[in-house]
């Protein structure tokens, strides 16, 4: 299968070695069967995924996608052999947060999500969420839906007071064109996806130069997530998004986090990427171990409220 010879061949490319024939997974999609090489540590945190339940009505605006269950991701977690994870709201359900609630109950406490809300959103809802394990509102910027920029300051100061941050996806031009709002944030910014910074510019773009000054603010956290989303190199090597990724993870390491963004909505059923290679290109950016540590347990722990050690 081509998903399987990418991610061999990946896994070659940075020292990793084949993986083991006999760890082979069905996970719905994901590409590939493979187990990954690299060996997460303890506790290990994928840091952004979607669950997708049909019984719930979609609102206008969001990324129809199929039914991704609880257990589907149960799946991949086997096959990337992480512990710990984080339910991002998706955009097609609005403000009802319910597929994810759902999700993250059954899922259970090794988990945390990510809602997405509005204005109205009374301060005793918000209490509610934090006792079910929410920990974040996300604002899916990339198109109009549930959320608007102007809505950003007002709830980072509400959510603030719970220890929350607010949750960025936005095309890397409209996070410059908006730059004003996001440097007025005090709370905690967490920008999906590398922040989008478009290539082939990369780090010379004005998107990665706005995080950077975001960064040194001491308030932004940026996910390692989505290489796959605005890269021109492709598979298996994505070099043009891990030297991204590697820039953010050494301008700042304690904020920093990695996650799988299954079952990838943005992508085509038959262009899903392979996750165990996303996984397995994890040291061609964070050759550290120490790194890899603060990555995957220790700043999920700070930012969404694990238990530490």
């Amino acid at each position: 299968m081509l998903g399987s010879a990418m991610a061999a061949a990946a896994g070659s490319s940075i020292g990793l070695g084949p993986r083991p024939a006999r760890a082979q997974h069905d996970v719905r999609y994901s590409t590939g069967h493979a187990a990954a090489a690299f060996r997460p540590p303890a506790n290990a945190t994928d840091c952004h995924f979607h669950i997708y339940d049909g019984r719930f009505p979609p609102a206008s605006g969001g990324l129809v996608a199929p039914d991704a269950t609880p257990d589907d991701y149960c799946a991949l977690q086997k096959r990337l052999g992480t512990t710990r994870g984080v339910i991002v709201q998706p955009s097609l359900y609005g403000v009802d947060n319910r597929p994810t609630l759902e999700g993250l109950a059954v899922l259970g406490p090794n988990f945390r999500a990510v809602a997405v809300v509005n204005p109205s959103i009374s301060d005793a809802e918000l209490q509610r969420m934090h006792g079910l394990g929410v920990r974040g509102i996300r604002f899916n910027l990339a198109q109009a839906g549930a959320t608007t920029l102007d809505m950003l300051e007002p709830l980072s100061k509400r959510v603030d007071a719970l220890g929350w941050h607010c949750q960025v996806n936005m095309p890397g031009e409209k996070i410059v064109a908006a730059a004003d709002t996001f440097l007025k944030i005090r709370g905690k910014l967490v920008f999906d996806h590398l922040a989008h910074c478009p290539q082939p510019a990369g780090i010379e773009s004005e998107t990665f130069k706005l995080i950077r000054r975001l960064l040194d603010q001491g308030n932004t956290w940026v996910k390692l997530t989505g290489l796959y989303n605005d890269t021109k190199i492709g598979p298996p090597s994505y070099s043009d998004s891990v030297t991204v990724a590697r820039a953010f993870a050494q301008a700042a390491p304690n904020r920093v986090v990695w996650g799988s963004d299954w079952p990838h909505p943005t992508e085509s059923q038959d262009n899903k990427p392979d996750d165990a290679l996303m996984l397995d290109l994890l040291p061609a950016y964070l050759p550290d171990e120490g790194a890899r540590q603060r990555l995957l347990v220790d700043n999920p722990a700070e930012l969404y409220d694990f238990p530490k050690g």
